[in-house]
């Protein structure tokens, strides 16, 4: 597919590399009109200046254009005195000269070969500035009609009439403003810099005079007695002729030859002035003589050629004075690149900019459940510490340390046993320590990664709910540096808990029902829309059970991600859901394409590359947002669309992590018939809530542990290595809704990010078979279909008692006659007709239409 692109991209365009267009001009054509252009710019400039001295004269000769006796005084003629009367008298009249500029500009441009596109915006702003000059010219100089024209003076007139003239010159103000500042780039910061600098420089020069002035009344000395006047020397002043009467030291000579300043004669030839720079030690020992004007010639030539600068070296002394260290400086790099100065002259690209004014939601529409920290219970720890420790002694188990972390809802025991003692005789008592605690979901983790301590992980009485405000305001989720930061919830030692999608890089929940995989998936969603702008992500939502993605449809135009023809973002049908899937899988090929050519590894480098506008947008090259595609119950989809679901998704779960395609998928029980082992693997990120069995703890995690937690939001987070309990934060229903209005409010996209249109295979047989041609048992077969309300094959074959070929024609031909539905997979067709008596209705009107 990349490779027909890029056939006829490179068909597309001509010899030279510019891309065809409609009107094909050769060189020698744009050569000849870019002269005529030109040609006619200065002709135009010529009648317009003859205009304004002879045209009291030439009016008569306007009336008598064919009348060749009568004298014109223009400089182009008859022809000339026309055109400025048309543009100057009857146009614009002064700012008619702007025309001069733009086929000035057209034919210049057609003349290097440069496109006219280029030409729009000073089109745009001649003829704005036209209008604006008109008017102006009509305002103020209403009785001298050639400088504002009749456009001006007529539309001058006719504003007046509905604004007065306070209004029409407050309207021609603004005008000029905007074309100060949008054209010329006029701004407040440019104006105070200019009036400070004039002050600077008028001081300075001001301090300069009197400095000037007080050293020629001091020292009004003159330069040598005996410098004979001669055309040798050219001072850049003149030196006042000495005065014999007056005698001056040494040390004023010496003051005055050292603020000597003398200029070389001007040459044919380029000398580095740097390398004839004179280093003077000892003032007073320069003797000037003159120099024959022969000698000039001599001694300039050695130094003109112009080599290459070498670096400058510094002189480090040591202690010893035999010992220095020359330390050379770098050589200066010269920046010859395109897109370095792109980025120069118009910065880095910016993909937030068609919405810069977009505002991200405040922390303040999220709810604060709990009204501060978590509250410490010491009589509760000491009770269950000491429990722990009897119950380990009734074991002859002995502890020399044991310390207490309080999380949220869960209290983490860290205990040292005393030497000699299995971890596993340990690991087999959680049931007892269960028994004596009398709690639910007690976790023993033996030993705990990266420590030498036991764990024993005990519910809190009064678990303190994680709410997503506070796991939003936290320093380390604002301050996260990811690419795509999820905050999860809070862990055991009360931290929040945040992750980087992007390196999972797709991510597996599972749990049983009502444990809380629908609120972990909304504070995901929740997450990426406080950290990222509408044009770094997009989402693809799926949602067969309709009612728990749906706050999302008012982001749709910011966020969401469909297939062009499709209704509503958020996709519930199974067949879109298919379609979908499948255009991802051409959006994944299609990325993967110009990261090729972009000769990049991964979207990070791309999009980098992208905004240092290293890529032509030209070639096919664009800033590609992130896709999360979330999926809510996924044994619904496998169980209702099977292999064309799975297909797809094996696709991307292998594929789509290198150019930003992430899948989130949630399901009850992640088992090889919901999950084959294909997918699963490239699953590596998982988030498992509680489950009611050990067996499914480890379909989730491969190991155990989610079986011992108690729900509400508990769950174990594992990235492939360790396993880590986090409490979800919570966030209810009625905060997504406000978040999701607060930035539907805000303008949007004009549509929602369309993904690579696909055109799925027609799965059933459309046949246009003759009723004359039909089987002699085609009645009965219709009979036993509509008396079923079940399409298949089968059933033919068990009533009719036939083949399997005929029975296949039966229910091809019941298809073309529309009584029975298209092929849906494992499923059996649908019946378009509900009864016998519509049946034997469809056949009198088949009868009827023959």
């Amino acid at each position: 597919m990349a490779k027909t692109t890029k056939k006829e991209t490179s068909e597309s365009k001509s010899n030279d590399g510019t891309p065809k267009s409609r009107l094909q001009l050769n060189r020698r054509n744009k050569v000849l009109i870019g002269a005529l252009l030109v040609l006619f710019a200065v002709a135009l400039l010529l009648s317009f200046v003859s205009y304004y001295i002879y045209g009291d004269y030439d009016q008569s000769s306007l009336s008598s254009f064919a009348d060749r006796s009568e004298k014109t005084y223009n400089w182009l003629g008859k022809f000339g005195a026309y055109l400025s009367d048309f543009f100057l008298y009857k146009g614009f009249g002064a700012a008619s000269f702007l025309f001069v500029r733009l086929f000035f500009l057209a034919g210049a441009y057609m003349l290097v070969d440069i496109s006219l596109a280029k030409l729009k915006s000073s089109v745009f702003w001649d003829m704005f500035a036209m209008v604006i000059i008109s008017i102006l010219c009509g305002f103020f100089w209403d009785y001298i009609p050639q400088l504002g024209g009749v456009i001006g003076y007529e539309m001058n007139l006719f504003a007046q009439d509905y604004i007065g003239k306070t209004g029409t010159f407050l309207v021609l103000l603004f005008g000029v403003i905007v074309y100060l500042i949008l054209k010329i780039k006029v701004s407040t910061e440019g104006i105070k810099n200019f009036f400070e600098s004039r002050s600077r420089s008028f001081e300075e020069e001001l301090n300069e005079g009197k400095d000037v002035t007080e050293n020629n009344i001091s020292t009004p000395t003159p330069l040598v007695n005996d410098i004979d006047d001669s055309d040798d020397f050219i001072e850049e002043e003149e030196v006042p002729t000495s005065n014999p009467s007056l005698d001056f030291n040494d040390a004023e000579d010496d003051e005055i030859l050292s603020n000597i300043e003398l200029k070389t004669v001007p040459s044919s030839f380029e000398i580095n002035k740097e390398a004839l720079k004179p280093t003077i030690e000892h003032p007073s020992e320069i003797t000037l003589k003159t120099v024959p004007p022969v000698a000039v010639p001599h001694v300039i030539p050695p130094v003109t050629p112009i080599v290459p600068e070498v670096p400058k070296s510094e002189i480090i002394q040591t202690d010893d004075d035999s010992f220095t260290i020359e330390k050379i400086e770098e050589e200066t790099t010269v920046e010859e690149n395109l897109a370095a100065r792109l980025v120069q002259d118009f910065g880095e690209f910016d993909p937030t900019l068609e919405l810069s004014n977009y505002q991200f939601p405040s922390i303040e529409l999220l709810k604060e459940y709990s009204s501060g920290g978590i509250t410490i219970n010491q009589a509760e720890l000491e009770e269950n510490k000491n429990r722990i420790v009897d119950t380990l002694k009734n074991y002859n188990i002995g502890i020399s340390q044991i310390k207490a972390t309080v999380g949220p809802t869960v209290t983490l025991y860290e205990i040292v046993p005393e030497a000699g003692i299995r971890i596993s005789k340990i690991k087999n008592l959680e049931d007892d320590i269960a028994l004596s605690l009398a709690a639910l979901g007690i976790r023993i983790i033996a030993p705990i990664p990266g420590k030498g301590t036991i764990g024993i992980e005990v519910p809190n009485n009064n678990p303190t709910m994680v709410s997503m405000k506070s796991v939003i305001a936290s320093p380390k989720f604002q301050t996260a540096e990811m690419e795509l930061p999820i905050a999860l919830g809070k862990t055991i030692s009360n931290e929040t808990f945040v992750v980087d999608l992007a390196k999972m890089p797709h991510l597996l929940m599972a749990g049983a029902t009502g444990q809380g995989k629908s609120v972990g998936l909304n504070a995901v969603l929740t997450s990426l829309l406080y950290k990222k702008h509408p044009a770094e992500v997009k989402f693809v939502l799926v949602d067969p059970k309709k009612v728990e993605l749906t706050l999302f449809n008012k982001i749709e135009r910011h966020y969401l991600a469909k297939l062009p023809d499709d209704g509503d973002a958020i996709i519930t049908d199974n067949t879109k859901v298919i379609n979908t899937l499948n255009s991802l899988c051409i959006e994944m090929d299609n990325r993967y394409s110009l990261l090729k050519d972009a000769m990049v590894r991964n979207i990070k480098e791309y999009n980098e590359k992208f905004k240092q506008r290293k890529l032509n947008p030209e070639n096919g090259h664009k800033f590609l947002p992130y896709i999360v595609l979330v999926v809510d119950e996924f044994a619904d989809l496998i169980m209702t669309a099977g292999k064309e679901v799975e297909t797809p998704i094996a696709r991307l779960a292998q594929l789509a992590r290198a150019i930003g395609i992430h899948l989130i998928i949630a399901t009850q029980r992640p088992s090889v018939n919901v999950i084959t082992g294909m997918i699963k693997a490239n699953f590596p990120a998982r988030i498992a809530f509680r489950v009611t069995s050990k067996i499914d703890s480890r379909t989730i995690l491969d190991t155990g542990g989610a079986d011992q937690l108690i729900g509400r939001g508990d769950l174990l987070y594992t990235q492939g290595n360790d396993i880590v309990r986090v409490q979800c934060a919570f966030v209810d229903t009625p905060e997504v809704e406000k978040i999701t209005e607060f930035i539907g409010s805000q303008k949007a996209y004009p549509n929602a990010y369309f993904l690579p249109e696909y055109i799925g295979e027609e799965s059933g047989i459309s046949l246009d078979i003759d009723i004359s041609e039909r089987d002699s048992m085609f009645r009965e077969a219709a009979e036993i279909i509509v008396t079923a309300q079940q399409g298949s094959a089968s059933l033919l074959q068990r009533k009719l008692k036939l083949g399997y070929n005929r029975a296949g024609r039966l229910i091809d031909q019941l298809e073309a006659a529309g009584i029975v539905g298209p092929f849906e997979g494992s499923k059996a067709r649908s019946v378009n007709i509900p009864d016998l008596v519509a049946l034997e209705h469809f056949f009198a009107n088949e009868q009827n239409n023959m």
